[in-house]
């Protein structure tokens, strides 16, 4: 029985890739103060994933939340990978600034699933998990082994998520992909509740989205959670765009002109971006990541910043969005 585990008061959330060391090496201290503030503000969903951090980010999350009541926020981590703990010298090369001595591999088995969430409730210390998705099972991520991947995934990982979602043990699960034609896979093959989408749909790049994902999920009853609504800080100003050096042509142009229209009307290019994202009826939330305080504050009151009518009209009529792209009414 699918469940609407994400409701209004879980709009904003908080993702755990930068509290992994994706983009620099902040301390369990630094993690925490962006844990307390966002706690603070009022968040209650937080996600995470064993792969942030090789195990750091959750293990980060889990320190911080098991000392709030658990019936108070949502939390979401993920499967797909299994790690073992190695020498230093053995770690892999990952994106991870600073990670945990662990290596890993991609499965999934039924198996590996049970065997992941297990190891997840060890590192985090919580008592259960809300939602669960698939990761990282997507081209980009697995290269040509994604046909193997996605029949591995069918027979193991989608069954037995359906089956725990049956028993109680999870509430929800569904897929945590960069690109769209996973999660169209998936929602072919199973029943998932809530899918994260990251690098899809955001203010600068959503018109395959719109065309292809949101009819999908709207179709099936699915919906989504924006990861890298702000294709990795890019939106913010970074010099980087969905976790990559290389900013595709012309979006530099895009975001600065977009940021333009967004002074003339006293709002932020970022008030903008999450206002873009949540306008989408498919859209249950945006967990934007974060390394300092700062940022979290900037999100939240980013949601709270009412947005004028005629500043979506103009990013229509100068075609900076996509006619046929959802903005706030």
């Amino acid at each position: 029985m699918k469940t609407d585990i994400l409701t209004e008061k879980h709009r904003l959330g908080l993702g755990g890739v930068a509290i992994g060391t994706a983009f620099e090496n902040i301390t369990d201290e630094q993690a925490h103060e962006v844990l307390q503030k966002a706690w603070d503000l009022g968040i209650r969903y937080y996600d995470t994933s064993p792969w942030y951090g090789l195990t750091k980010s959750e293990r980060r999350f889990g320190e911080f939340l098991k000392t709030q009541s658990r019936k108070d926020f949502v939390f979401s981590t993920k499967i797909g990978r299994l790690f073992a703990e190695v020498p230093e010298s053995e770690v892999p090369p990952t994106m991870w600034k600073n990670p945990l001595h662990f290596d890993f591999e991609h499965n999934y088995t039924a198996d590996a699933v049970i065997k992941s969430i297990e190891d997840s409730l060890q590192r985090t210390g919580l008592d259960y998990i809300d939602i669960v998705y698939v990761h990282d099972l997507s081209e980009d991520q697995v290269g040509d082994r994604y046909p193997y991947f996605l029949d591995q995934a069918k027979k193991g990982a989608f069954k037995i998520l359906s089956e725990l979602r049956s028993q109680g043990v999870i509430k929800a699960w569904g897929m945590g992909v960069n690109k769209i034609d996973p999660i169209l896979d998936c929602l072919e093959a199973a029943d998932p509740d809530v899918c994260l989408s990251a690098t899809q749909y955001s203010i600068l790049e959503h018109e395959e989205a719109v065309d292809r994902l949101l009819p999908a999920v709207r179709k099936a009853g699915v919906k989504l959670v924006s990861g890298a609504g702000y294709n990795s800080g890019f939106i913010g100003g970074k010099e980087r765009y969905n976790y990559k050096e290389i900013i595709p042509k012309g979006m530099t142009e895009k975001r600065e002109r977009i940021q333009e229209i967004a002074q003339k009307y006293n709002i932020d290019i970022i008030d903008a971006a999450v206002h873009f994202v949540l306008a989408a009826d498919e859209f249950a939330s945006i967990i934007p990541g974060a390394s300092k305080p700062e940022q979290v504050e900037d999100n939240v009151n980013a949601l709270e910043t009412v947005i004028p009518a005629d500043f979506w009209k103009e990013l229509k009529t100068e075609s900076l969005i996509y006619e046929k792209a959802q903005v706030p009414l």
